[in-house]
Formats: structure tokens, sequence, C-alpha cells
């Protein structure tokens, strides 16, 4: 189940996104790629997956507390939900471009 924080995460970190591409103001020539956007995003769910995974391994060992690891398990789902949803649209909107007439 999310909580209130990770969600507050979860925006902060698409506005962070949305600020660095300018999302909303024009192309501009010296911006990130999309290639680029979507490796740092890709990425960043791994870092997010590494980080549970540790967090695990920890607890095991006893050196970690549960909520640690409910907290970092919450956030990666949470980072995995939101690459699918992108990745969706992106399928979508894909297939949009291919219905159109040329």
């Amino acid at each position: 189940m999310a909580t209130p924080s990770i969600a507050a995460n979860a925006y902060a970190n698409l506005a962070r996104v949305l600020e660095n591409t300018g999302a909303g103001k024009g192309s501009e020539p010296n911006g990130q790629s999309f290639a680029s956007l979507l490796k740092d995003a890709v990425g960043s769910v791994v870092e997010s997956g590494r980080k549970s995974d540790a967090q695990t391994v920890a607890m095991a060992n006893g050196k970690a507390n549960v909520m640690d690891v409910v907290t970092a398990v919450a956030d990666t789902d949470v980072a995995v939900s939101t690459l699918v949803s992108v990745r969706d649209r992106v399928i979508a909107a894909y297939e949009d471009i291919m219905k159109m007439p040329i």
C-alpha cells in the first residue's frame, strides 16, 4: 500500500524530471534527448530495486528494520508502476501514430 510520503516522493521525482527536460517549454537545442531521459528513468528504477534488495539482505542478516525494508519495497513498487504506465502510454502513442493516414 502506498503511503502519502511515497506518493509525494513520486510526484517530486516527476516534477524534477519534467523540470530537467523543459516539458511544455518548447524544444531546446541543448536539451536532453528522449533516449537519455528514458535511460535515466530505467536506471533510477534499477537503482531503486538494488536498494530494496540491499535492505532485504540487511534485514535477513538482522541489520535493518522491517519498516526500512517495507519502505524500500514500496518505493520500488511505485517506481516500477510509474515505468509501466509510461511504457503503456508510449505504446499507445506509437499505435496512434501508426494509425494515421499518410
